[in-house]
């Protein structure tokens, strides 16, 4: 029985060795369009090793915009989504860790060039195609801001103007909670949250009633009056969102304490 745990850990070793290897032989390749450099990736990210990532998510599912090799809020998104389902710490932030993660679950992938602006690439500000620019606001950075229009589009699309608000101020009511994570994104990305991080519609384009509703909420309008909680009663299954007290009513969604 020892000698087949040994077994097994020496398999598990070399399998992570090789993965360990393909990526390096990636990173320190030659030819700069053939694989990730050796660079994290963050958002503002540019190049053929964004390319890359964005084709190896693209292949696996999690990212759906235009490859063009400019690391926005889409392909962020999609790297985040990656990491929380492979266990990963959820950061979106693309280090070597990830990279490592990402090859793994790509192996049948083949790069394909793409129009992209730089071999070894750049990070600086971002004006592609997936990217939505909302101006800071106090502590809330252009960052923050286009997530919670994300969020608001993907969650209340169709509901009053009202509750679109309402739901944007849920969000930064929680921001001032001690039961919440203390950052936008990790109000929005907490698991289980929002049905949208869960079903992927949070990265759908925002339009222009939801960026608005995003910026009147975080000017100090709060429709739902100090709520924390949300939920469409013809959808909801959790038993306990019935439980908590309700504040008041906004189309389909019933806004709580």
């Amino acid at each position: 029985m020892a000698m087949k745990g040994r077994g097994i850990r020496r398999g598990a070793w070399i399998s992570m060795m090789s993965t360990a290897a393909a990526v390096w032989m990636a990173v320190f390749s030659l030819e700069p369009a053939a694989a990730f450099t050796a660079r994290d990736l963050m958002y503002g990210s540019r190049g053929y090793d964004v390319d890359e990532l964005q084709n190896r998510l693209k292949y696996d599912g999690y990212y759906h915009g235009k490859v063009d090799g400019i690391f926005g809020w889409k392909t962020y998104w999609a790297v985040r989504n990656f990491q929380y389902n492979f266990g990963m710490k959820v950061t979106g932030y693309v280090d070597m860790a990830t990279k490592m993660k990402l090859v793994a679950a790509t192996q049948g992938w083949h790069y394909q060039p793409a129009n992209s602006s730089g071999a070894g690439g750049s990070t600086g500000s971002n004006s592609g195609s997936d990217t939505t620019a909302l101006a800071p606001v106090g502590n809330l950075s252009s960052s923050d801001l286009n997530l919670m229009a994300h969020t608001v589009y993907a969650e209340a699309r169709g509901e009053p103007f009202e509750g679109q608000v309402a739901v944007a101020a849920v969000i930064l009511n929680r921001l001032q909670s001690p039961k919440f994570p203390n950052t936008i994104p990790g109000i929005i990305y907490q698991p289980g949250a929002f049905t949208s991080v869960s079903d992927g519609q949070i990265n759908l384009q925002p339009n222009a009633e939801a960026m608005k509703a995003v910026m009147d909420a975080v000017h100090g309008w709060d429709p739902s009056h100090g709520a924390l909680y949300y939920f469409n009663p013809a959808t909801a299954t959790s038993s306990w969102i019935w439980s908590q007290p309700e504040i008041t009513k906004i189309g389909d969604h019933i806004f709580l304490a």
